[in-house]
């Protein structure tokens, strides 16, 4: 099983404050994990601090 986190960096909060753009997503999304089975084929999108749709993470039962 794979846990996969993508964000695309080119969005406007990310450019101007990589670390922290980055530092608030892994923080959000970290703490609301609770709320998944984290199994296989789980997964949310992603937002920025200003709502905008930035990545997706999400759960695969391949081990690349």
């Amino acid at each position: 099983m794979k846990f996969l986190l993508e964000v695309t960096m080119d969005d406007a909060a990310l450019t101007e404050d990589p670390a922290g753009e980055l530092g608030r997503i892994l923080r959000y999304w970290g703490g609301n994990l609770r709320h998944y089975a984290l199994r296989p084929g789980d997964g949310s999108v992603v937002y920025d601090s200003e709502y905008r749709e930035v990545g997706r993470w999400s759960v695969t039962d391949q081990a690349e």
